[in-house]
């Protein structure tokens, strides 16, 4: 049973990631390769990245970005192995063990997709780094026993194994060419289908350290990803139990989407400077992608 260890890339230093993974597979003599497909990152990326070429089994670059969906559907050309083990090209490894025990759980389960977790350093970062960081800590990095409650609502991207023939018929939304959602609607879709995901213990490191600026920039695009969701009618109902969903459903029922727009427009710009503060509550994070969702709706 061959794994295929697939990884996007996108503006990141792979090299260590890759060399984690490489000892692991020598030193155990496993039977896994590792495939990296580059998103047509910036020139200097490529170069850095260039120095793992001779340490995994396929590296090639595109010449056009073609979003976070699309990328990961790409692999399933390349894959030879059974199963595949989608990793993001910031995450690190801290378990010596950690290939080897997602191969321990698909040979003694044969589950369809098997999510392993995901944590951030506990130090509270300096405040320009926090808003991230503090997500990361309430919104993302839950626990195995919450993650085992909600499965599918518990799902994401940066670290899981999914057997081949599933995903041969379950693929990512190409639609979805941004950051947001397309892990949840992936999710979903298994869910319709009776396709069970199973969570362990298991968890890669977040490695990326993003201003509170940039990943204000990301919570605007997930809402908007999300807005591509409602709008078709083939996935909207796959979302419709998300909170920011039924969040902007009242606010559409009640007919106040108008005046909810437009308040918005005259609080964004505050609301962006409070979220760069970094020490925002969530709630205020919550309330500014429920404005860009509103405000994206209303465009035909």
């Amino acid at each position: 049973m061959k794994l295929s260890i697939c990884i996007p890339i996108y503006n990141f230093d792979v090299n260590a990631l890759v060399s984690s993974l490489k000892n692991e597979i020598e030193t155990k003599n496993l039977d896994a390769e590792i495939l990296l497909l580059d998103d047509a990152s910036a020139v200097e990326f490529q170069k850095i990245n260039s120095k793992a070429n001779s340490s995994v089994d396929q590296f090639n670059i595109l010449e056009n970005n073609i979003g976070r969906s699309a990328i990961r559907n790409s692999f399933l050309d390349l894959a030879k192995g059974d199963y595949l083990l989608f990793l993001d090209c910031d995450g690190k490894i801290i378990s010596p063990n950690f290939i080897s025990d997602y191969l321990e759980d698909i040979n003694a389960n044969h589950s369809d997709v098997i999510y392993g977790g995901r944590v951030v350093d506990s130090h509270i970062p300096e405040k320009k780094y926090q808003l991230r960081w503090n997500y990361a800590q309430k919104r993302e990095n839950l626990s195995l026993k919450k993650r085992r409650h909600k499965p599918y609502l518990g799902f994401q991207t940066n670290n899981f194994v999914i057997k081949k023939s599933v995903f041969k018929d379950f693929r990512f939304d190409e639609k979805l060419k941004n950051y947001g959602y397309e892990d949840l609607l992936f999710a979903m879709e298994l869910k319709a289908a009776g396709v069970k995901i199973q969570h362990i213990d298991n968890p890669i490191f977040n490695n990326d350290i993003e201003t509170n600026q940039v990943f204000t920039g990301k919570a605007s695009e997930a809402a908007e990803s999300l807005a591509l969701i409602l709008k078709d009618v083939k996935t909207k109902d796959k979302v419709s139990d998300l909170k920011l969903t039924k969040a902007y459903k009242k606010v559409r029922d009640y007919r106040l989407q108008g005046i909810f727009n437009l308040s918005f427009y005259l609080l964004e710009p505050f609301l962006k400077t409070r979220l760069n503060m970094g020490n925002a509550h969530l709630r205020i994070l919550d309330f500014y992608k429920l404005g860009v969702l509103s405000r994206a709706m209303s465009k035909n």
